[in-house]
């Protein structure tokens, strides 16, 4: 049976150009980089030159890129790390309602230690209303966090826009960049980013390894202690092989921007038109315009049907696809993305999210076509959903 992958934005294969240049770093280039003998002096090195990959990827200062062991440590970092800092200033957050849970949970976690986090709420397409953020700003308010593409429905917000109403009222602002990393371009200097987190297994770089970009004039406290490492912001032995592949697959990212969105804006759009005209009952979640969501990404819910046996169901033909965050798989809750969309309860129930990847195909594609209209139609006839 034939594999056919398509849930990226969970995480992504390991780039074989990117797993070429780990592997000195994991067996003859075993060194501590903090060690200040031959064994640590070869590899310290490596660690600069992935800084300065990782920082032309988003047009930032290799200074201003701290490597974390995930993207979910460096939302953390950004959030506990500028409350810290900033807690004189003001006890005020604000937050959109469909952040990642590494955004949300940390939030939860701040109210408990007496913050007041403000939650924007998100339309029907599950976009924001500016004018309602710019509201909620007030006085107390230090921190902004709104994520760069939304990993369930692939909504891309206006982080410029955004990024300027913070700097108009002085205002931190971090984003979660983790899904758009290598599927949009990003400049964190033109958004106004003052913190900004990425993770390496959702661009072909390994998991375990991840960044926050920290811009120069913005102050953090430490959340790991124990070392020197990382100019003094986060401690803990460096993960040589795996900051060597994010620096590697930065680069390539960098380089096949252009090409990869091209290729997979085109084979999601064959998807999704395929599956309107060959199943009724479809309902796209997130916005359909092209400049409003990720190239990849394609959250549909199919009436009638039990998302989680559609995926049971295409697991058994070799298809991988998801029902929303990794992150969040194993509870039994519904989205919290779709929930906030205002999405009836039992719709929420039937949604699919497909997310494409570099290596995906157009004949991949074709064989989803073939396979998926009539597992729907066979579900929905055995569904109480669909009674």
């Amino acid at each position: 049976m034939n594999h056919i992958y398509l849930d990226h934005n969970a995480t992504t294969p390991l780039r074989p150009e990117v797993l070429e240049e780990m592997l000195p770093y994991m067996t003859a280039h075993f060194g501590n980089p903090s060690s200040v003998h031959w064994a640590g002096r070869a590899v310290s090195g490596a660690l600069e030159t992935a800084r300065e990959r990782v920082a032309a990827l988003i047009n930032a200062s290799p200074t201003e890129i701290v490597f974390t062991s995930c993207g979910s440590e460096a939302d953390n970092f950004a959030l506990k790390g500028a409350a810290g800092a900033l807690r004189a200033k003001g006890r005020h957050i604000i937050t959109t309602a469909v952040e990642h849970p590494a955004v949300l949970e940390t939030c939860h976690a701040l109210e408990a230690r007496g913050w007041q986090v403000s939650y924007l709420p998100v339309d029907a397409e599950g976009q924001l209303d500016l004018v309602q953020l710019e509201s909620l700003i007030s006085q107390e308010t230090v921190l902004l966090s709104v994520m760069w593409a939304n990993n369930e429905t692939g909504n891309l917000f206006p982080i410029a826009d955004i990024g300027e109403i913070a700097r108009k009222h002085g205002v931190l602002f971090h984003s979660d960049m983790v899904q758009a990393v290598g599927r949009v371009p990003l400049d964190v200097k033109a958004a106004k980013l003052g913190l900004a987190a990425i993770s390496g297994h959702k661009f072909g770089a390994p998991k375990g390894v991840g960044a926050l970009y920290i811009r120069a004039d913005t102050q953090l406290e430490p959340l790991i202690h124990g070392g020197h490492q990382e100019r003094n912001r986060r401690g803990g032995t460096s993960n040589v092989a795996g900051i060597v592949g994010l620096g590697a697959a930065s680069e390539h990212a960098a380089r096949e921007s252009g090409e990869t969105i091209g290729q997979l804006r085109s084979l999601r759009d064959r998807l999704q038109a395929g599956l309107f005209a060959s199943i009724e009952n479809l309902h796209l979640n997130g916005s359909a315009a092209h400049d409003k969501r990720l190239p990849n990404t394609l959250n549909l819910s199919f009436a009638g049907v039990s998302g989680e046996s559609l995926l049971l169901n295409l697991d058994l033909k070799g298809i991988a696809a998801s029902s929303g965050s990794a992150c969040s798989s194993g509870t039994l809750e519904a989205s919290h993305v779709i929930a906030a969309m205002g999405i009836d309860p039992i719709l929420a129930q039937s949604s699919v999210r497909f997310s494409l990847g570099r290596e995906n195909t157009l004949e991949e594609i074709e064989h989803v076509l073939t396979v998926l209209p009539a597992i729907v139609e066979r579900l929905r006839r055995i569904s109480p959903l669909g009674s």
